[in-house]
Protein backbone atom coordinates (compact mmCIF):
# COMPACT_ATOMS: atom_id res chain seq x y z
CA UNK A 1 0.00 0.00 0.00
CA UNK A 2 1.06 3.36 -0.89
CA UNK A 3 1.56 6.17 1.57
CA UNK A 4 -1.65 6.64 3.03
CA UNK A 5 -3.33 4.34 1.12
CA UNK A 6 -5.64 1.90 3.00
CA UNK A 7 -3.65 -1.22 3.54
CA UNK A 8 -5.67 -4.05 2.42
CA UNK A 9 -6.83 -6.76 5.00
CA UNK A 10 -4.50 -9.68 4.25
CA UNK A 11 -1.43 -7.09 4.84
CA UNK A 12 -3.22 -5.94 8.16
CA UNK A 13 -3.60 -9.74 9.32
CA UNK A 14 0.44 -10.53 7.67
CA UNK A 15 1.37 -7.58 9.98
CA UNK A 16 -0.17 -8.43 13.33
CA UNK A 17 0.69 -12.03 13.03
CA UNK A 18 4.55 -11.27 13.12
CA UNK A 19 4.73 -7.93 15.29
CA UNK A 20 4.31 -9.13 19.21
CA UNK A 21 7.22 -11.83 20.06
CA UNK A 22 4.86 -14.50 21.37
CA UNK A 23 1.63 -15.48 19.65
CA UNK A 24 -0.30 -15.79 23.02
CA UNK A 25 1.02 -13.39 26.14
CA UNK A 26 -2.54 -13.68 28.67
CA UNK A 27 -2.88 -10.97 30.69
CA UNK A 28 -5.35 -8.10 30.72
CA UNK A 29 -3.59 -4.91 31.42
CA UNK A 30 -2.43 -4.31 27.84
CA UNK A 31 -5.47 -4.87 26.37
CA UNK A 32 -7.36 -2.73 28.84
CA UNK A 33 -5.16 0.14 28.96
CA UNK A 34 -5.85 0.42 25.05
CA UNK A 35 -9.87 -0.14 24.89
CA UNK A 36 -9.93 2.59 27.71
CA UNK A 37 -8.72 4.81 24.97
CA UNK A 38 -10.83 3.54 22.73
CA UNK A 39 -13.77 4.98 25.06
CA UNK A 40 -13.96 1.51 26.45
CA UNK A 41 -17.89 1.08 27.24
CA UNK A 42 -19.43 -1.63 25.12
CA UNK A 43 -22.81 0.15 24.98
CA UNK A 44 -24.60 -3.59 24.96
CA UNK A 45 -24.93 -6.57 26.80
CA UNK A 46 -22.31 -9.19 26.41
CA UNK A 47 -22.63 -12.91 26.90
CA UNK A 48 -19.42 -14.62 26.65
CA UNK A 49 -18.65 -18.49 25.77
CA UNK A 50 -15.44 -20.45 27.13
CA UNK A 51 -14.90 -24.13 27.34
CA UNK A 52 -12.88 -26.77 25.89
CA UNK A 53 -15.40 -27.82 22.88
CA UNK A 54 -19.08 -26.83 22.17
CA UNK A 55 -18.25 -23.02 22.42
CA UNK A 56 -18.37 -22.42 18.86
CA UNK A 57 -21.96 -24.27 18.46
CA UNK A 58 -23.11 -22.47 21.79
CA UNK A 59 -22.35 -18.64 19.45
CA UNK A 60 -23.94 -20.02 16.94
CA UNK A 61 -26.92 -20.98 18.52
CA UNK A 62 -27.10 -17.84 20.35
CA UNK A 63 -26.32 -15.85 17.10
CA UNK A 64 -29.37 -17.86 15.70
CA UNK A 65 -31.96 -17.05 18.46
CA UNK A 66 -31.60 -13.74 19.19
CA UNK A 67 -31.13 -12.96 15.04
CA UNK A 68 -34.53 -14.75 15.02
CA UNK A 69 -35.98 -12.56 18.02
CA UNK A 70 -35.17 -9.58 15.84
CA UNK A 71 -31.65 -8.33 17.53
CA UNK A 72 -29.00 -6.84 15.94
CA UNK A 73 -26.49 -9.27 16.85
CA UNK A 74 -22.47 -8.76 16.87
CA UNK A 75 -20.60 -12.62 17.02
CA UNK A 76 -16.82 -13.03 17.14
CA UNK A 77 -15.52 -16.40 17.45
CA UNK A 78 -11.95 -18.13 16.80
CA UNK A 79 -10.44 -19.30 14.51
CA UNK A 80 -11.53 -19.50 11.27
CA UNK A 81 -11.71 -22.07 8.84
CA UNK A 82 -10.95 -20.29 5.48
CA UNK A 83 -11.35 -16.30 5.93
CA UNK A 84 -10.72 -13.98 8.54
CA UNK A 85 -14.06 -12.26 8.08
CA UNK A 86 -15.58 -15.34 9.71
CA UNK A 87 -14.93 -14.21 12.94
CA UNK A 88 -16.80 -11.35 13.34
CA UNK A 89 -19.93 -11.14 12.02
CA UNK A 90 -22.88 -8.26 12.50
CA UNK A 91 -26.61 -9.21 12.14
CA UNK A 92 -26.05 -12.63 10.59
CA UNK A 93 -23.08 -11.91 8.19
CA UNK A 94 -19.36 -11.79 7.93
CA UNK A 95 -18.18 -8.37 8.20
CA UNK A 96 -16.81 -6.67 5.12
CA UNK A 97 -12.98 -6.08 4.57
CA UNK A 98 -13.49 -2.63 4.39
CA UNK A 99 -15.13 -2.30 8.48
CA UNK A 100 -12.80 -4.60 9.53
CA UNK A 101 -9.70 -2.79 8.54
CA UNK A 102 -11.13 0.57 9.97
CA UNK A 103 -11.62 -1.02 13.04
CA UNK A 104 -7.82 -2.51 13.04
CA UNK A 105 -6.77 0.92 12.33
CA UNK A 106 -9.06 2.60 15.51
CA UNK A 107 -7.44 0.08 17.89
CA UNK A 108 -3.88 0.65 15.97
CA UNK A 109 -4.44 4.54 16.33
CA UNK A 110 -5.09 3.83 20.27
CA UNK A 111 -2.27 1.44 20.85
CA UNK A 112 0.64 3.99 21.22
CA UNK A 113 3.03 1.41 21.36
CA UNK A 114 1.21 -0.87 23.83
CA UNK A 115 2.19 -3.95 22.69
CA UNK A 116 -0.92 -6.39 21.54
CA UNK A 117 -0.97 -10.03 20.37
CA UNK A 118 -2.99 -10.51 16.58
CA UNK A 119 -5.76 -11.66 19.18
CA UNK A 120 -5.70 -8.95 21.22
CA UNK A 121 -5.56 -6.42 18.93
CA UNK A 122 -8.44 -8.26 16.50
CA UNK A 123 -10.52 -8.85 19.56
CA UNK A 124 -10.58 -5.02 20.35
CA UNK A 125 -11.02 -4.50 16.62
CA UNK A 126 -14.28 -6.69 16.84
CA UNK A 127 -15.53 -4.58 19.93
CA UNK A 128 -15.40 -1.25 18.09
CA UNK A 129 -16.58 -2.32 15.39
CA UNK A 130 -19.64 -4.14 17.24
CA UNK A 131 -20.29 -0.59 18.75
CA UNK A 132 -19.79 1.36 15.08
CA UNK A 133 -22.08 -0.91 13.62
CA UNK A 134 -25.19 -0.48 16.41
CA UNK A 135 -25.20 -4.22 17.75
CA UNK A 136 -27.82 -4.62 20.56
CA UNK A 137 -26.23 -7.33 21.94
CA UNK A 138 -23.14 -9.34 21.18
CA UNK A 139 -21.41 -13.48 21.63
CA UNK A 140 -18.08 -13.37 22.23
CA UNK A 141 -16.22 -16.49 21.99
CA UNK A 142 -13.14 -16.88 24.66
CA UNK A 143 -9.81 -17.67 22.44
CA UNK A 144 -8.01 -19.48 25.13
CA UNK A 145 -9.00 -20.36 28.90
CA UNK A 146 -10.64 -17.41 30.22
CA UNK A 147 -9.53 -15.55 33.33
CA UNK A 148 -6.51 -13.92 31.42
CA UNK A 149 -8.03 -14.05 27.26
CA UNK A 150 -8.66 -10.92 26.06
CA UNK A 151 -12.55 -12.03 25.77
CA UNK A 152 -12.43 -11.62 29.12
CA UNK A 153 -11.81 -7.82 29.57
CA UNK A 154 -15.80 -7.61 28.91
CA UNK A 155 -17.89 -7.99 31.64
CA UNK A 156 -20.39 -10.42 30.44
CA UNK A 157 -23.81 -9.99 31.52
CA UNK A 158 -24.29 -13.91 30.66
CA UNK A 159 -21.26 -16.25 30.55
CA UNK A 160 -21.36 -19.92 29.12
CA UNK A 161 -18.59 -22.43 29.75
CA UNK A 162 -18.86 -25.88 27.89
CA UNK A 163 -17.30 -29.13 28.63
CA UNK A 164 -14.00 -28.41 30.07
CA UNK A 165 -11.31 -30.87 28.55
CA UNK A 166 -7.30 -31.14 28.32
CA UNK A 167 -6.02 -28.85 25.72
CA UNK A 168 -3.64 -25.96 25.67
CA UNK A 169 -2.09 -27.39 29.03
CA UNK A 170 1.67 -25.35 28.70
CA UNK A 171 -1.15 -22.43 29.52
CA UNK A 172 -3.99 -23.64 31.35
CA UNK A 173 -2.17 -25.96 33.56
CA UNK A 174 -1.90 -30.32 33.99
CA UNK A 175 -5.26 -31.14 34.79
CA UNK A 176 -8.97 -30.39 34.48
CA UNK A 177 -9.35 -29.14 37.73
CA UNK A 178 -6.62 -26.32 36.89
CA UNK A 179 -7.98 -25.74 33.12
CA UNK A 180 -11.32 -25.13 35.00
CA UNK A 181 -10.37 -22.31 37.09
CA UNK A 182 -9.24 -20.48 34.35
CA UNK A 183 -12.16 -21.31 32.57
CA UNK A 184 -14.36 -20.41 35.45
CA UNK A 185 -12.70 -16.61 35.02
CA UNK A 186 -15.30 -15.41 32.67
CA UNK A 187 -17.99 -15.69 35.65
CA UNK A 188 -19.15 -12.47 37.42
CA UNK A 189 -20.39 -11.92 40.65
CA UNK A 190 -24.70 -11.68 40.70
CA UNK A 191 -24.52 -12.55 37.15
CA UNK A 192 -25.34 -15.87 35.42
CA UNK A 193 -22.96 -18.25 34.92
CA UNK A 194 -24.37 -21.63 32.85
CA UNK A 195 -22.14 -24.59 33.33
CA UNK A 196 -22.43 -27.14 30.47
CA UNK A 197 -20.23 -29.70 31.91
CA UNK A 198 -22.36 -32.42 33.21
CA UNK A 199 -19.20 -33.42 35.33
CA UNK A 200 -17.79 -30.03 36.43
CA UNK A 201 -14.26 -29.73 37.68
CA UNK A 202 -14.48 -29.01 40.95
CA UNK A 203 -12.30 -25.60 40.98
CA UNK A 204 -14.94 -24.45 38.65
CA UNK A 205 -18.25 -24.61 40.58
CA UNK A 206 -15.95 -23.08 43.87
CA UNK A 207 -15.17 -20.60 41.68
CA UNK A 208 -18.34 -19.82 41.08
CA UNK A 209 -19.60 -19.94 44.60
CA UNK A 210 -16.77 -17.58 45.64
CA UNK A 211 -17.55 -14.64 43.37
CA UNK A 212 -21.56 -15.34 43.66
CA UNK A 213 -21.94 -15.81 40.49
CA UNK A 214 -25.39 -17.12 39.46
CA UNK A 215 -24.29 -20.61 38.54
CA UNK A 216 -26.85 -23.15 36.67
CA UNK A 217 -25.74 -26.33 36.08
CA UNK A 218 -26.14 -28.88 33.13
CA UNK A 219 -28.36 -32.02 34.48
CA UNK A 220 -29.06 -29.79 37.77
CA UNK A 221 -30.69 -26.06 37.06
CA UNK A 222 -31.55 -26.58 33.27
CA UNK A 223 -31.76 -30.06 31.82
CA UNK A 224 -32.49 -31.91 28.29
CA UNK A 225 -35.52 -33.98 28.38
CA UNK A 226 -35.46 -35.93 24.47
CA UNK A 227 -38.58 -36.98 23.12
CA UNK A 228 -38.93 -39.76 19.77
CA UNK A 229 -39.72 -36.31 17.50
CA UNK A 230 -38.33 -33.26 19.73
CA UNK A 231 -37.25 -32.51 22.74
CA UNK A 232 -37.76 -29.57 25.55
CA UNK A 233 -35.33 -28.12 27.85
CA UNK A 234 -36.11 -26.99 31.38
CA UNK A 235 -33.87 -24.09 32.82
CA UNK A 236 -35.31 -23.90 36.77
CA UNK A 237 -39.29 -23.85 36.82
CA UNK A 238 -39.47 -22.59 33.36
CA UNK A 239 -40.05 -25.45 30.22
CA UNK A 240 -39.15 -24.61 27.05
CA UNK A 241 -41.63 -27.41 24.98
CA UNK A 242 -41.15 -28.71 21.69
CA UNK A 243 -38.18 -27.92 20.36
CA UNK A 244 -37.15 -28.73 17.04
CA UNK A 245 -33.52 -30.90 16.34
CA UNK A 246 -30.77 -28.86 16.66
CA UNK A 247 -29.73 -28.32 13.06
CA UNK A 248 -25.79 -29.57 14.03
CA UNK A 249 -25.67 -33.30 14.11
CA UNK A 250 -24.71 -35.04 17.02
CA UNK A 251 -26.42 -36.10 20.22
CA UNK A 252 -23.74 -33.47 22.29
CA UNK A 253 -25.75 -30.64 20.41
CA UNK A 254 -28.73 -30.72 22.55
CA UNK A 255 -26.26 -29.67 25.12
CA UNK A 256 -25.20 -27.23 23.54
CA UNK A 257 -28.33 -25.71 22.57
CA UNK A 258 -29.64 -26.12 26.35
CA UNK A 259 -26.64 -23.91 27.23
CA UNK A 260 -27.69 -21.57 24.84
CA UNK A 261 -31.28 -21.08 25.91
CA UNK A 262 -30.31 -21.59 29.92
CA UNK A 263 -28.10 -17.83 29.46
CA UNK A 264 -31.18 -16.45 27.36
CA UNK A 265 -33.46 -17.46 29.75
CA UNK A 266 -31.95 -15.79 32.37
CA UNK A 267 -30.99 -12.93 30.37
CA UNK A 268 -34.90 -12.51 30.15
CA UNK A 269 -35.37 -8.97 31.61
CA UNK A 270 -32.98 -7.35 29.59
CA UNK A 271 -33.01 -9.47 26.41
CA UNK A 272 -36.65 -11.04 25.78
CA UNK A 273 -36.79 -13.76 23.34
CA UNK A 274 -39.73 -15.68 22.66
CA UNK A 275 -40.09 -19.28 22.47
CA UNK A 276 -41.01 -19.03 18.33
CA UNK A 277 -37.26 -17.33 18.07
CA UNK A 278 -35.66 -19.97 20.53
CA UNK A 279 -36.95 -22.72 17.91
CA UNK A 280 -36.56 -20.83 14.78
CA UNK A 281 -32.62 -20.47 16.17
CA UNK A 282 -32.26 -24.14 16.68
CA UNK A 283 -33.23 -24.74 12.87
CA UNK A 284 -30.83 -22.33 11.57
CA UNK A 285 -28.37 -22.41 13.59
CA UNK A 286 -25.12 -23.77 11.46
CA UNK A 287 -21.37 -23.79 11.36
CA UNK A 288 -18.72 -24.95 9.01
CA UNK A 289 -16.80 -27.82 9.81
CA UNK A 290 -18.86 -29.45 12.81
CA UNK A 291 -20.03 -32.83 11.65
CA UNK A 292 -20.54 -30.81 8.70
CA UNK A 293 -21.64 -33.44 5.47
CA UNK A 294 -19.93 -31.73 2.21
CA UNK A 295 -21.42 -34.29 -0.17
CA UNK A 296 -22.70 -38.41 -0.29
CA UNK A 297 -21.75 -41.51 -2.34
CA UNK A 298 -19.43 -41.83 -0.30
CA UNK A 299 -20.35 -39.70 2.48
CA UNK A 300 -18.12 -37.22 3.39
CA UNK A 301 -17.93 -35.14 6.24
CA UNK A 302 -15.71 -32.45 7.77
CA UNK A 303 -14.75 -32.16 11.73
CA UNK A 304 -12.74 -29.95 13.71
CA UNK A 305 -12.31 -32.18 16.32
CA UNK A 306 -8.50 -31.68 17.52
CA UNK A 307 -8.75 -33.39 21.27
CA UNK A 308 -10.18 -36.14 23.09
CA UNK A 309 -13.26 -35.04 24.10
CA UNK A 310 -14.00 -33.61 20.52
CA UNK A 311 -12.81 -37.11 19.19
CA UNK A 312 -15.09 -39.04 21.34
CA UNK A 313 -17.94 -36.77 20.39
CA UNK A 314 -17.10 -37.23 16.88
CA UNK A 315 -17.01 -41.16 17.55
CA UNK A 316 -20.94 -40.65 18.88
CA UNK A 317 -21.79 -39.09 15.68
CA UNK A 318 -20.32 -41.48 13.49
CA UNK A 319 -21.33 -44.98 15.41
CA UNK A 320 -25.12 -43.01 15.15
CA UNK A 321 -24.82 -42.89 11.10
CA UNK A 322 -27.05 -46.11 9.31
CA UNK A 323 -24.97 -48.85 9.02
CA UNK A 324 -22.71 -48.85 5.77
CA UNK A 325 -19.36 -49.45 4.25
CA UNK A 326 -15.82 -48.72 5.68
CA UNK A 327 -14.79 -45.71 7.71
CA UNK A 328 -12.20 -43.97 6.76
CA UNK A 329 -10.30 -41.59 7.85
CA UNK A 330 -8.31 -38.54 6.68
CA UNK A 331 -6.35 -36.71 9.83
CA UNK A 332 -3.56 -34.71 10.38
CA UNK A 333 -2.76 -32.77 13.75
CA UNK A 334 -0.86 -30.03 14.99
CA UNK A 335 2.26 -31.07 17.33
CA UNK A 336 0.91 -29.67 20.55
CA UNK A 337 -2.35 -31.22 20.60
CA UNK A 338 -3.03 -35.18 22.03
CA UNK A 339 -2.41 -37.25 19.56
CA UNK A 340 -2.35 -40.61 21.71
CA UNK A 341 -5.77 -39.11 23.12
CA UNK A 342 -7.66 -38.65 20.18
CA UNK A 343 -6.15 -41.41 17.98
CA UNK A 344 -7.33 -43.90 21.03
CA UNK A 345 -11.39 -42.16 21.28
CA UNK A 346 -11.40 -43.17 17.61
CA UNK A 347 -9.68 -46.32 16.68
CA UNK A 348 -12.27 -48.51 17.02
CA UNK A 349 -14.20 -46.30 14.90
CA UNK A 350 -12.31 -46.29 11.87
CA UNK A 351 -11.07 -49.00 9.63
CA UNK A 352 -8.61 -47.24 7.53
CA UNK A 353 -6.45 -43.57 8.13
CA UNK A 354 -4.54 -41.69 5.40
CA UNK A 355 -2.32 -39.56 7.64
CA UNK A 356 -1.02 -36.56 6.55
CA UNK A 357 1.31 -34.00 7.73
CA UNK A 358 0.41 -30.18 8.61
CA UNK A 359 2.73 -27.18 7.38
CA UNK A 360 3.58 -24.21 9.48
CA UNK A 361 5.88 -24.09 12.57
CA UNK A 362 3.26 -26.03 15.17
CA UNK A 363 2.63 -28.82 12.37
CA UNK A 364 3.33 -32.11 13.26
CA UNK A 365 4.92 -34.69 10.89
CA UNK A 366 3.29 -37.57 9.46
CA UNK A 367 6.08 -40.20 10.47
CA UNK A 368 5.52 -38.76 14.46
CA UNK A 369 1.80 -39.62 13.59
CA UNK A 370 2.06 -42.77 11.91
CA UNK A 371 4.20 -44.14 14.97
CA UNK A 372 1.10 -43.94 17.28
CA UNK A 373 -1.02 -45.52 14.80
CA UNK A 374 1.59 -48.60 14.50
CA UNK A 375 1.28 -48.59 18.13
CA UNK A 376 -2.01 -49.36 18.11
CA UNK A 377 -1.96 -51.64 15.05
CA UNK A 378 -4.19 -49.46 12.78
CA UNK A 379 -4.62 -49.78 9.39
CA UNK A 380 -3.28 -46.72 7.81
CA UNK A 381 -1.35 -44.79 4.73
CA UNK A 382 1.08 -42.12 5.04
CA UNK A 383 0.82 -38.65 2.51
CA UNK A 384 2.98 -35.56 2.48
CA UNK A 385 -0.08 -33.15 2.63
CA UNK A 386 -3.86 -33.07 3.12
CA UNK A 387 -5.18 -32.68 -0.12
CA UNK A 388 -2.87 -35.53 -1.75
CA UNK A 389 -4.41 -37.62 1.48
CA UNK A 390 -7.99 -36.47 0.56
CA UNK A 391 -7.86 -37.16 -2.93
CA UNK A 392 -6.24 -40.30 -2.36
CA UNK A 393 -9.27 -41.19 0.16
CA UNK A 394 -11.66 -40.08 -2.35
CA UNK A 395 -10.27 -42.08 -4.67
CA UNK A 396 -10.58 -45.21 -3.03
CA UNK A 397 -13.98 -44.93 -1.30
CA UNK A 398 -16.88 -46.89 -2.49
CA UNK A 399 -20.41 -45.31 -3.11
CA UNK A 400 -21.20 -46.81 0.58
CA UNK A 401 -18.31 -45.81 2.34
CA UNK A 402 -17.73 -42.37 4.67
CA UNK A 403 -14.95 -40.44 4.51
CA UNK A 404 -13.88 -38.50 7.75
CA UNK A 405 -12.02 -35.14 7.67
CA UNK A 406 -10.61 -34.38 11.21
CA UNK A 407 -7.53 -33.57 13.45
CA UNK A 408 -7.67 -29.54 13.22
CA UNK A 409 -9.18 -26.93 11.86
CA UNK A 410 -6.05 -26.25 9.38
CA UNK A 411 -7.09 -30.09 8.04
CA UNK A 412 -10.59 -29.13 7.25
CA UNK A 413 -9.53 -25.63 6.06
CA UNK A 414 -7.17 -27.95 3.35
CA UNK A 415 -10.12 -30.08 2.19
CA UNK A 416 -12.61 -26.78 2.32
CA UNK A 417 -10.38 -24.87 -0.27
CA UNK A 418 -9.86 -28.12 -1.71
CA UNK A 419 -13.78 -28.87 -2.80
CA UNK A 420 -15.11 -25.27 -2.54
CA UNK A 421 -18.49 -26.24 -1.50
CA UNK A 422 -18.21 -23.44 0.88
CA UNK A 423 -21.91 -23.16 2.93
CA UNK A 424 -21.58 -20.10 4.45
CA UNK A 425 -21.70 -20.20 8.52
Amino acid sequence: AGAGAPMELAGWLARLEVRHPQTIELGLERVACVWARLDGQPGFPVITVGGTNGKGSVCAYLEAMLLAAGYRVGRYTSPHILRFNERIRVAGSEASDAMIVEALAAVEAARQGVSLTYFEHTTLAAMWLFRRQGVEVAVLEVGLGGRLDAVNLFDADGAVVTPVDLDHMDFLGPDRESIGREKAGIFRPGRPAICADRDPPASLLGHARDIGAQLARLGEEFSVERGANDWLCRVGERVYPALPRPAMAGDHQYDNAAAAIAVLDALRPALPVPVAAIRAGLVRASLPGRFQVIGTAPLRILDVAHNPHAARALAASLASLPPGGRRLAVFAMLADKDAAGVIEALTGSIDHWYLAALTGPRGRTVDDLAEGFAAQGASFVTYPDVGTAWRAACQEAGPADTIAVFGSFHTVAEVMALTQSIQDG
